[in-house]
């Protein structure tokens, strides 16, 4: 089929007997609530049945799905698949999920730039000193190997931002066969990235796309050995104490700045870390904290965040994110009951920017809060959404705790030490570079490797 702006996309569930469509099917509308999508809900029996062949199956030599990881790679982001080419994909993506199109079209290159990266991602997480195999040579005076945990991963993939799924590729390079669950808010990566796999020559029963209803979500975690879910504070408690499962939820990233930076040479990277991407991200900044008064700081994000114009979603100059007028408001709402009691320099009376087509623009919203243990500093809202607050060394450590990154803009070395140490700050940037920049073959939070594999010693003959 021809992919065009207006016509419904069939997504196939994609099992380990190759594409299905199921007699259960999800309309996936866009913002403005145009049918875009039919996305095919499986039955538990066929989640089941699907795992059991993953893990039946093999794995290919370690050369031969680096090879075909890189070939997945240029076939996303430069092939038809699916009826749609690369173009029609971001469009789609843009339309259902509202990210600025400027944003899927990067983080479509960005997608394939980390596949062809991916086993120097794996690399970098294997411990030194250990090997891969049993059999290497070193194992004769005792070693250690790292080796998987399981066999079979699955995925509840992320429906926020579509690059997330440049993450759980590496499970491949480790050897597992891999079963992701796509968002219902945004079906059309996980779907391009399968097929394009499978297009490089995964076979059916080493990679899968199993869309299910909230139901049947849990037998895809069950039947695997090891699962990575991404949502809310209510799924990281959920799965808090599961040693199989790990969540992935709010980021909280934040800035700090000391007195000695100026933060007028730095207005750009904060600006950025706000509002780069979408402004959806866990790596968008949620809080920055300022020793001394934030005040003339406020005025002046508020003034650079209010200048961006609200725009479709589709339109290249595009910035904030786009969602159905409904949850607009609803968002709108939740926003303006957590800032009371605080001063809000943009976004105090509203944040949407009505698009009179049934979808609004989330608009970017600025508050200063009187004290750093303020509780706003930890909300984390899907667009543009900052606190900012007063901090001093005597606050210390405890307002910047439980940051998935931190961009410390400061000269003092022994903070961004005392930065480094902190076990609840998983990232820490030092200078003017944004919260949400990220590098293949560094962790993001943590390498999934640490999660997917272990060392055991081997000593032989």
């Amino acid at each position: 089929m021809a992919g065009t702006h207006t016509e419904v996309v069939a997504l196939d569930a994609l099992g380990a007997q190759g594409p299905y469509r199921a007699r259960n099917r999800l309309t996936v509308t866009d913002v403005a609530g145009r049918e875009s999508a039919e996305l095919s809900l499986v039955p538990p029996l066929f989640v089941d049945r699907t795992l059991k062949a993953l893990h039946r199956a093999g794995s290919p030599a370690p050369d031969e799905r680096i090879g075909m990881i890189g070939r997945a790679a240029d076939l996303f982001a430069t092939a038809v698949l699916n009826g749609l080419t690369p173009e029609e994909y971001a469009y789609r993506v843009s339309r259902v999920g509202g990210t600025p199109i400027s944003v899927v079209r990067a983080t479509l290159a960005a997608i394939a730039a980390r596949l062809r990266k991916a086993h120097h991602s794996v690399d970098n997480a294997r411990p030194t000193g250990a090997v891969n195999r049993w059999d290497d040579p070193l194992t004769r005076t005792g070693r250690a190997v790292w080796v998987r945990r399981g066999n079979v991963f699955a995925v509840h993939s992320a429906g926020n931002h579509p690059g997330p799924h440049s993450l759980w590729p590496e499970a491949l390079v480790l050897g597992y066969r891999v079963a992701v669950r796509p968002s219902r808010r945004e079906p059309f990566t996980p779907h391009r990235l399968v097929t394009a796999l499978r297009a490089a020559g995964f076979d059916d029963d080493q990679v899968a796309l199993l869309p299910t209803d909230h139901s049947t979500a849990d037998a895809l975690l069950r039947g695997a050995d090891l699962g990575l879910v991404y949502g809310g504070e209510d799924v990281v408690r959920k799965y808090a104490g599961d040693p199989s499962v790990l969540p992935q939820g709010p980021g909280r990233s934040k800035i700090l700045l000391t007195r000695e930076a100026d933060w007028r040479g730095h207005l750009d990277t904060i600006v950025d870390s706000v509002s780069g991407h979408g402004g959806t991200g866990c790596v968008n900044t949620t809080a920055v904290f300022v020793e001394g008064d934030p005040a003339e700081l406020c005025a002046a994000l508020a003034e650079r965040l209010a200048a961006v114009p609200s725009l479709p979603p589709e339109d290249p100059a595009a910035v904030f994110p786009v969602q159905p007028l409904a949850t607009a408001k609803a968002l709108e709402a939740h926003l303006l009951h957590r800032a009371a009691g605080t001063r809000p320099w943009l976004g105090g009376d509203g944040i949407l920017g009505d698009l009179g087509d049934g979808s609004a623009v989330l608009r970017a919203a600025v508050h200063q809060l009187a004290a750093p243990e303020a509780p706003q500093a930890a909300v984390e809202l899907p667009f543009p959404c900052v606190w900012v607050a007063p901090w001093s060394r005597e606050a210390g450590l405890e307002p910047l705790r439980n940051s998935l990154v931190l961009t410390a803009i400061t000269d003092d070395d022994g903070l961004v030490a005392e930065l480094v140490q902190e076990p609840s700050i998983g990232n820490v940037y030092v200078g003017g570079r944004p919260t949400h920049r990220m590098e293949p073959g560094l962790p993001h939070d943590g390498h999934l490797a640490d999660f997917l594999m272990c060392c055991k010693s081997v000593i032989r003959d």
